[in-house]
């Protein structure tokens, strides 16, 4: 099962990733990760550095794909972010905690909805 999931959040970060760049977005990192968590992926948005978390799902059974990112989730993903903006010294710089969900429809059509600003530290 967890091979299955493991392919299924790649497959869903591959989409997420070519909607960013269709977008403008430069990504500079994918899977991020340090003993406080992972983030998906680490774009740039103009001057602005964007960590998104990309949530993926074949159908809305459990309900919207956004729904799983829970506040203990946002903590992870933001001590996370901090980690990579110290590694990478960045000091002055725009941040922003976006969420990009994934799914599909009943008749087979792909939706994704990228929600910037959806949370903040």
């Amino acid at each position: 099962m967890k091979t299955h999931n493991v392919k299924k959040g790649k497959a869903g970060e591959a989409l997420a990733m070519a909607f960013l760049k269709n977008a403008g977005h430069h990504i500079r990192e994918t899977n991020y990760k340090k003993p406080s968590g992972e983030i998906d992926l680490i774009s740039l948005d103009g001057e602005t550095l964007v960590f998104s978390e990309v949530k993926y799902r074949r159908n809305l059974d459990y309900g919207y794909p956004r729904e799983a990112v829970s506040r203990t989730k946002q903590k992870r993903i933001a001590k996370t972010a901090l980690w990579y903006l110290k590694e990478k010294q960045l000091d002055d710089v725009n941040v922003r905690f976006d969420v990009i969900e994934i799914y599909y429809l009943a008749d087979g059509e792909l939706v994704i909805n990228h929600f910037e600003n959806a949370f903040s530290i």
